[in-house]
């Protein structure tokens, strides 16, 4: 078992200070954080664009900078010290980038929330970070998100500064981002001196036990895995990614970075439309995108209904739901120049796979989830014995951008063995040419457009509900998002099955996100159970797979 090391955060680190050391002392880890990138990149090219937006502007390197610095200076004016934590449940705005710099260099610890999380995830998620600072949107998309912040302030003793950026018509809020910005002098500035071993991003991802479990990452781990992907793409000077993705998630916050510490520059979307992002492509000759099988489906059927094949776009890596082979083969038809592939990884261990990117790999490219690289890989049985290539069993990982631990110490030493391994509960099969394919999950989630459900987080509030006696909730295919939620219920004596809308509305009333109400329901008597009672999902996955695929149900969306 390991012992750990500390950080100024006051979280614990599973690797040691000799292991850390080793990893620089070799050049593995740069050493180096996103804000001594950033200040070279706006003293050497400070008109040069860091980022294109979707609204028609831009964020220059030194005005990315100079902005940064106001900021921090109002932060450090709050009283934030090193090690501590600033919450952000924005969308993927200028503001965010902003934000990011400023934590770099002050030495806080940034903590993305996914906007479309609502009271229950976020109270959680504040309470467990120690969050002194939320920047939070004024209102916006039906709902008040400066509301909730006072609501759950109240219940966040850490909780000291709540941020409105850009507040609606009509909200006069205590404390907005441009007044930070305003009032922060940069003749006051002095940046903080920063161990690129540090805890700088906590990301919260779901858990198999509805908890989420918030994953700690260091400057030197997040840059060493967006090195890993430019070594295996060959992509550097001149590229450019769209990203689509929310930049709170780990897909979407590395183009935040990357848009400052490497040669590659950022196109970022506010949110995913096909049609725009066929526009936003064009217009900025995007050559590099990572998205979700819904983002992939949606641009192939745009370009090719608009008769383009995106010339400028070359590299399309494709995760976090299940990925139709066909889909992949299709790409390739309609796409111009552009290699799509099938990649793997997760919060914890960001891309354990780069894609297959020669045409004479297009079959490997589609039906694998990619090739090793840059990990240390065991697929285990369930005595943690290794089994052979092509069986079924549990990948194990291990490399220089895996994750530092968890917020919770228990959770990282139940996930990191004795030999550093993190043992990731997802199923795969070895094959040919170091590739795996992803068979299933010990975890049970439900993948939905690439965001990671909690089904027993969903399960504690349906049985809440005075009609039902016991809920398993699982995943179901759906023919946008790869995995829809599927609720299976007994009914208590003599009440009647709730309808769809009347069920979701009951999860978000309890404080779920909208996207994880049930989109289907199956009413049954009893389910199939093990010796010990447990009920075995895998058949109700099975049941309701046979189901739709038999009668072609449609599927409430």
């Amino acid at each position: 078992m390991r012992e750990g090391t500390s950080d100024p955060s006051g979280w614990r680190v599973w690797r040691s200070q000799d292991e850390m050391d080793n990893l620089v002392e070799s050049g593995v880890w740069e050493n180096r954080t996103t804000w001594q990138d950033a200040t070279a990149k706006a003293e050497t090219d400070p008109d040069g664009v860091a980022i294109w937006f979707d609204d028609g502007s831009e964020l220059k390197y030194r005005e990315g900078v100079e902005e940064a610095r106001r900021l921090a200076v109002s932060l450090a004016e709050l009283g934030l010290q090193k090690g501590d934590v600033v919450s952000a449940n924005l969308p993927n705005w200028r503001e965010m980038a902003i934000i990011n710099l400023a934590c770099c260099a002050l030495g806080l610890v940034i903590n993305p929330i996914i906007p479309i999380y609502r009271d229950h995830e976020v109270g959680f998620i504040l309470k467990d970070a120690g969050t002194r600072v939320l920047f939070t949107p004024g209102g916006m998309r039906n709902f008040d998100y400066p509301a909730m912040a006072k609501r759950l302030a109240e219940q966040t003793p850490s909780l000291e500064w709540i941020v409105t950026v850009r507040p609606g018509e009509g909200e006069a809020p205590d404390l907005t981002y441009s007044a930070l910005v305003e009032r922060g002098d940069p003749s006051r500035f002095e940046a903080e001196k920063v161990d690129p071993n540090h805890i700088k991003l906590v990301m919260y991802t779901s858990g198999t036990t509805g908890v989420p479990k918030g994953v700690l990452h260091s400057h030197n781990s997040l840059k060493r895995s967006a090195a890993n992907s430019a070594e295996a793409r060959g992509v550097g000077e001149g590229d450019i990614t769209l990203m689509a993705s929310p930049v709170t998630h780990v897909t979407g916050y590395s183009s935040l970075e990357q848009a400052f510490n490497s040669e590659i520059k950022t196109a970022l979307m506010s949110r995913w439309d096909k049609v725009a992002a066929v526009d936003f492509i064009e217009k900025t000759g995007a050559t590099l995108t990572v998205g979700a099988t819904p983002f992939l489906k949606e641009l192939v059927d745009e370009a090719e209904a608009r008769g383009t094949g995106l010339p400028s776009l070359r590299q399309f890596a494709c995760g976090g739901a299940e990925v139709p082979p066909q889909l992949i083969a299709r790409a390739h038809e309609v796409f111009a120049n552009c290699r799509c592939f099938r990649v793997y990884g997760s919060t914890e261990a960001p891309l354990v796979t780069q894609g297959f990117l020669q045409a004479k790999d297009a079959r490997l490219a589609a039906e694998t989830d990619g090739r090793i690289f840059n990990y240390d890989v065991r697929i285990v049985d369930a005595e943690g014995q290794d089994v052979e290539q092509g069986e079924e069993g549990e990948i194990l990982a291990q490399g220089p951008s895996m994750f530092l631990g968890y917020t919770a110490w228990a959770e990282t030493i139940k996930a990191i063995d004795k030999d550093g391994y993190f043992h990731t509960g997802d199923l795969v099969r070895a094959g040919e040419a170091g590739s795996i394919l992803v068979s299933g999950r010990l975890k049970d989630l439900i993948i939905r457009g690439g965001e990671n459900l909690s089904a027993k987080e969903i399960e504690d509030a349906l049985h809440r509900h005075p009609a039902i006696q016991e809920a398993a909730v699982v995943s179901m295919p759906h023919p946008r998002l790869g995995e829809g939620v599927c609720a299976w219920l007994i009914l208590n004596e003599g009440q009647s099955a709730p309808g769809i809308e009347e069920l979701g509305q009951f999860v978000r009333e309890h404080g779920l996100a909208a996207q994880k109400t049930p989109e289907h329901i199956e009413i049954v008597d009893d389910f199939t159970r093990t010796a010990s009672g447990k009920i075995q999902k895998n058949i109700l996955r099975k049941n309701i797979r046979d189901k739709l695929t038999i009668s072609r149900e449609p599927i409430s969306c």
